[in-house]
């Protein structure tokens, strides 16, 4: 049975929160921003093309449009997690800032979004402060180095980037790169030197067949830190989605390929991994409100292998919100991982609920 009753009270003055979004279609560039204007006037037009239109796989990864067609900005997420400071008896005063999606124009269109977040009204007013942007910038293209070097000029917390390489080979999966195999082709990895040179970090995002790549990605590198998004999601493992995870058996065959390919790619010493993603809607989990309790209870065997795998030192927490939203509240998403962590230690609480990302991420 999983004690639900710890805080982090005398463990650390406050949270850090290493993965979440912001967002304001109505006023930046964002794919869902024709969408929202339209649901700011006919909302059940909007509910009839999500049900009738939008395709299944898109539904499955989103859930519902509530969270992607409205702004989340620093006092939305504040009043987020404030459930989260009455349960755990602190705060989050810190979050980073993860590449949301970003449409800007031009070769430095990703850099749009660093300046934009610059202009938010963080640590403002009892609000957490911005302590790391995670921005976008691709590899393959002439103008990385410059991109990256205008990321840096734009804003004094910018930390790194992440490309989002997750695809599969079943389509009915939601899939962001255009092809297989992004992280060990030979343009990305030629391309990836200038983000090395810099001591910047990535974020990488892939499923959980994908993980050799993130393997390759960090092997080429040694000197640069990689940060594993999400667990890289076993999709299917969760429950139906696409054409995965139909049978039991399925699901546990993929709960073991991934369970494999977390222990190789921890072999690497400089790849961490977070936390994060544990009510996320791609690792197939049914469409529910979690409580604290029963996505502990759901999501324990994720926790404790990442844990088992990477140690103290190589984990941090984030709660993607509000991609999590979707399934369950922050504070069920921060309480399940202080009560999955608890018996292991205050150190190890401290490490993932602030030390690690103040050091991976030089907050």
């Amino acid at each position: 049975m999983i004690r639900v009753t710890n805080s982090l009270v005398g463990v650390v003055p406050g949270i850090i929160d290493s993965h979440i979004h912001q967002w304001d279609p109505f006023a930046t560039p964002h794919p869902t921003s024709r969408l929202a204007k339209v649901n700011r006037s006919a909302p059940w037009l909007v509910d009839f093309l999500f049900a009738r239109v939008v395709p299944r796989k898109v539904r499955e990864f989103l859930r519902t449009t509530e969270h992607v067609l409205h702004p989340y900005l620093p006092a939305t997420y504040a009043q987020d997690a404030a459930g989260t400071r009455s349960t755990l008896g602190v705060p989050v005063d810190g979050i980073v800032h993860v590449q949301a999606d970003w449409q800007g124009k031009g070769p430095m269109g990703p850099v749009e979004e660093t300046r934009w977040l610059a202009t938010l009204p963080f640590g403002q007013d009892g609000l957490p402060q911005l302590r790391g942007i995670i921005g976008f910038a691709d590899p393959r293209t002439d103008h990385f180095a410059a991109v990256l070097d205008a990321h840096l000029e734009a804003s004094p917390v910018f930390r790194g980037i992440r490309c989002m390489g997750t695809w599969h080979p079943d389509k009915g999966v939601h899939a962001y790169a255009d092809g297989e195999g992004l992280f060990r082709s030979a343009d990305f990895l030629r391309g990836f030197a200038p983000l090395a040179e810099r001591g910047l970090t990535f974020d990488a995002y892939v499923y959980s067949h994908q993980l050799d790549d993130v393997a390759v990605l960090a092997k080429e590198y040694p000197g640069t830190t990689i940060v594993l998004d999400h667990y890289a999601p076993p999709v299917g493992w969760g429950g139906p989605m696409g054409g995965l995870g139909r049978t039991e058996s399925e699901r546990a065959a993929i709960l073991d390929q991934w369970r494999e390919g977390i222990s190789r790619l921890a072999e690497h010493p400089n790849v961490v991994a977070k936390h994060s993603g544990l009510a996320f809607p791609m690792l197939g989990l049914p469409t529910a409100t979690y409580t604290r309790a029963s996505l502990a209870e759901t999501v324990a065997p994720l926790v404790e292998h990442t844990t088992d795998a990477f140690g103290r030192d190589r984990l941090m927490f984030g709660s993607n919100f509000p991609m999590d939203k979707a399934l369950a509240s922050h504070e069920a998403v921060a309480g399940a991982l202080v009560d999955l962590l608890a018996p292991r230690g205050e150190d190890v609480l401290r490490a993932v609920f602030r030390e690690n990302a103040e050091r991976i991420y030089r907050l």
